[in-house]
């Protein structure tokens, strides 16, 4: 597969995510990117380990991230993730005690939907 690059506006930071696997510790950071384009997508990736001490994006940073996308098979069902290996940012990235965390994404109101949550 070839190297995927992905740009846009960090419009979320997540929590650190930590826990202890058969092969140790492990942490994990997701972030949302919010593309430009005319019909913008929505990514949230994934930082693991070193890479959370190297680079965390702040909200309103532009970056372009270079990522693995792999999916994994569980019970039938496939599950997708956007792992980033290198995040490059337009040169506003502050450093990691100065990152700035939104809420959550809104949450889906089954109330005010045709029973999709997209």
């Amino acid at each position: 597969m070839n190297n995927l690059e992905i740009t846009g506006e960090v419009v979320n930071v997540l929590p650190i995510q930590k826990g202890t696997s058969a092969k140790g510790e492990w942490s994990k950071q997701e972030f949302v990117v919010q593309s430009g384009d005319k019909y913008p997508k929505i990514v949230c990736m994934e930082l693991w380990n070193d890479g959370i001490s190297q680079f965390l994006p702040s909200v309103g940073d532009t970056v372009t991230a270079s990522v693995n996308v792999e999916s994994r098979e569980y019970n039938g069902k496939y599950y997708t993730n956007v792992k980033a290996w290198k995040v490059e940012s337009d040169g506003n990235a502050k450093p990691k005690q100065q990152a700035k965390q939104l809420s959550a994404l809104p949450v889906f109101d089954e109330e005010d939907s045709d029973g999709l949550p997209f």
